[in-house]
């Protein structure tokens, strides 16, 4: 049945016209079978263009739209999830997703000192750095279909035109790229039976990629009704310190823009340094139409994980509520356990009685959000622990054997993070010699796992060349590579292993301890190259433990050595899975390690002794 909203969003029918349209537009009869299985199409003879998911049930969902003034950065994924977490905790069932107005595809190729850390997703969807942003506060796997670029909007739309979906009609930015959009989210909605959909726009309003996506969010507000939408514009209030007061004046130009828009604000959040007084939130309150109740002050905060805490003193969440008008489907109940166990939380947080510092090397080190998911996910390990783990950055492009130890001489522990490339490599491996040999608390993720393979296998079992293919494709000693067995049993050829995989635990091993003595676990990958099955005997020989595997393919995905503190290696990325209330268990055993070697007391919990006390507080 296909379904084509007709005048004032009234769903009509009719099979027959648009048949006869598809033949008209020179369509074979056979395709429009098809399309009756799909979301409504084009009318030649109406105006009104808005696709329907066939299970789509109008009223049932309502939207909160997020968009940024003034400036970038300013912290849209974070304030968009903190409200949502608000009214998850109501009992809401809340489902986000981010727009973003660049042509890629997905962010898997952008560049880390462009746009921050690759997130992926456990579907293998490489997205947004603020897509972990909305998993870490929500506690929530999101799929692809939380994220949509406009490079995946406009391949939609071409596509469908090709195949002649649209029946003739010359396709324009409106009705059809916005219509797209909108559809976007009514699938999200129907496909998650939310509540809430919470819509993050990247960028700025005034930016020209983004023009269509709001006018989108103008439509799909008008198509679903009063009540059914609610705007928050996020914008910056500027406090020049040569003036020694805030000024509003470019926020009440950026809200100008939303309005010239066709949006009026619901709610506007003034983001600043310190908390915006009243005078200026008056201003902005008189230019805008907001009520000055609905003004709200988003200023910095010592963690993010105190922003719900703000959103939730300033009564936002039961103002959205009332917006959208389904106060009647909250559960205060629910919101109360809920809301405990994330005081109980924030309570630690700035109390810790224990430091450490673990030190980062890498090579993306002078943008902090390139290593977004790892800061998080040592914070998240810190705060179970009790513990403040400060970070030392540290550039391994100038390191070597001669100068390393002065590098690494005030760490408690480090980390080597993923990455592409050569450079700073053989940096990497002097620190992770320098580990080894001075039981040095470690943790490799991604390349880190394949540079102690390398340095275990030049330092230890004597293979003084070996390399890998991605650095030098000559190499004699192939350790790491990518092999033609794995190309056919991933059917990848040349492509990354992306996404969430099951991995086999190896009993009697610190990884079995770590995880619960579980058999299997899941983590994420986004990687090509694997650890050569034709070293994995003499390595093990020489005493590198590989006590995680996949199930049915010979890859290695962790590693550790039995007799140091805490040496660990992971192909996989178990930052993008660690959780506020659910810390990653190898990052609690490294922070674990680094306690007991800064402090020097025997009393502290050992790695093992850590996890198992802090997964049974978060059972708790």
């Amino acid at each position: 049945m296909i379904i084509i909203q007709g005048m004032e969003g009234t769903p009509i029918r009719d099979e027959a016209r648009v048949g006869t349209q598809r033949i008209e537009a020179g369509i074979h009869m056979a395709d429009s079978k098809e399309l009756l299985t799909k979301i409504s199409d084009a009318s030649t003879e109406s105006e009104f263009f808005s696709p329907i998911p066939a299970n789509y049930k109008k009223g049932k969902t309502r939207y909160v739209f997020v968009m940024g003034t003034v400036m970038s950065g300013l912290g849209k994924g974070i304030f968009s999830s903190c409200l949502a977490k608000l009214l998850q905790d109501k009992g809401l069932k809340v489902a986000p997703i981010k727009l973003e107005g660049y042509l890629n595809i997905d962010s898997g190729t952008l560049n880390p000192f462009r746009h921050g850390e690759v997130f992926v997703l456990d579907d293998g969807m490489e997205t947004d750095m603020d897509l972990g942003t909305y998993e870490r506060i929500l506690d929530q796997d999101l799929s692809r279909a939380n994220f949509a670029t406009s490079g995946q909007i406009f391949n939609s739309v071409l596509n469908k035109e090709r195949h002649g979906d649209y029946l003739g009609r010359d396709v324009q930015m409106i009705p059809h790229v916005t219509g797209e959009v909108k559809l976007r989210l009514r699938e999200l909605a129907a496909e998650t039976k939310a509540d809430v959909v919470f819509v993050e726009i990247g960028g700025t309003v005034g930016d020209l990629e983004n023009a269509y996506y709001i006018e989108a969010m103008r439509e799909l507000a008008y198509e679903e009704g009063p009540g059914s939408s609610c705007f928050v514009a996020l914008t910056y209030i500027m406090e020049p310190p040569a003036l020694g007061e805030q000024k509003s004046k470019a926020a009440q130009l950026g809200i100008k823009q939303v309005m010239q828009l066709g949006i009026q604000p619901d709610i506007i959040v003034c983001r600043a340094t310190n908390p915006v007084n009243d005078k200026a939130r008056q201003k902005i309150s008189v230019y805008s139409n907001v009520p000055f109740e609905r003004v709200i002050s988003l200023h910095d905060s010592a963690s993010i994980y105190m922003i719900p805490s703000m959103l939730r003193d300033n009564g936002l969440d039961f103002e959205v509520l009332r917006l959208l008008k389904i106060e009647d489907r909250i559960n205060l109940r629910h919101e109360r356990k809920a809301w405990a166990k994330w005081c109980d939380f924030m309570d630690k947080i700035g109390n810790s009685k224990y430091e450490v510092t673990i030190g980062i090397t890498g090579k993306y080190t002078s943008v902090r959000d390139s290593y977004a998911s790892i800061i998080n996910a040592i914070e998240h390990a810190g705060i179970a622990l009790g513990c403040d783990a400060k970070l030392k950055w540290i550039e391994t492009t100038s390191i070597t054997d001669a100068n390393v130890a002065k590098h690494l001489a005030d760490v408690d522990g480090i980390i080597v993070p993923g990455g592409f490339g050569s450079r700073g490599t053989e940096g990497k491996i002097a620190c992770i010699k320098y580990a080894r040999e001075n039981n040095l608390p470690y943790l490799g993720l991604c390349f880190g796992f394949q540079m102690a393979v390398l340095e275990f296998a030049r330092d230890v079992c004597g293979l003084k060349n070996a390399n890998s293919t991605e650095l030098d494709s000559n190499t004699p000693e192939p350790v790491i590579d990518i092999l033609p067995e794995q190309k056919k049993i991933e059917g990848l050829g040349g492509n990354m292993r992306l996404g969430g995989r099951d991995i086999k635990i190896q009993p009697q091993t610190l990884a079995w301890d770590l995880f619960g003595k579980k058999d299997t676990i899941r983590m994420r990958f986004r990687h090509r190259y694997e650890v050569d099955p034709r070293y994995i005997e003499v390595l093990q020989k020489n005493g590198l433990v590989f006590s995680g595997k996949a199930p049915d393919q010979p890859i290695m995905q962790i590693l550790e050595l039995p007799k140091h503190p805490f040496f660990m290696g992971t192909q996989a990325h178990p930052c993008l899975t660690s959780r506020p209330l659910r810390p990653q268990p190898m990052f609690v055993g490294l922070v674990a390690a680094a306690m007991r070697r800064h402090h020097l007391d025997g009393d502290l919990p050992n790695c093992i002794e850590a996890v198992k006390k802090v997964c049974a507080a978060t059972e708790a």
